[in-house]
């Protein structure tokens, strides 16, 4: 299916799950960067809908991609957020990360943090942005976490 079809797909997808809890939950869909974004507009069920740490969210975000891999779909990688949960993390994860990169360039010494896969690439981009930090990631599957260190001269 192209691209039109694979949106339209996605998004009728996640409206029919919604539909399960008897709302009628506004949902929109936006596409940049290969990427498809499906944007659920806040409701009283946002709690169920996010979960515990966000668990329920990334639940539905893979489903939704599993859906579309499987039915051979032009986009597959899709990004579900819910009342800007996501937005809302993502500024606090990267306030986190300054504050995390100060400690380093004050002391001087590397500060460990043992994030999810989507944090850490929060703070891989907010890092680049300091010309004398550097961070890298070590550890595996959900042992993962991420190191910020002073660069070498």
């Amino acid at each position: 299916m192209d691209k039109e079809q694979s949106i339209a797909y996605a998004k009728k997808f996640v409206e029919d799950i919604l539909s399960f809890f008897g709302e009628n939950i506004e949902v929109e869909t936006s596409y940049q960067d290969d990427i498809l974004s499906i944007d659920i507009a806040s409701s009283d069920l946002n709690s169920i809908l996010i979960g515990r740490n966000a668990e329920t969210l990334r639940s539905l975000q893979y489903m939704v991609s599993t859906v579309l891999r499987n039915n051979n779909a032009a986009v597959t990688r899709v990004i579900i957020d819910i009342a800007g949960y996501k937005k809302q993390r993502e500024e606090k994860i990267a306030e986190k990360a300054r504050g995390w990169i100060e400690e380093v360039r004050r002391t001087g010494d590397s500060h460990v943090a043992h994030i999810n896969a989507a944090d850490r690439r929060i703070v891989h981009r907010i890092a680049a942005e300091y010309s004398d930090i550097r961070t890298y990631s070590e550890g595996e599957g959900r042992q993962r976490y991420i190191i910020i260190a002073q660069a070498s001269s």
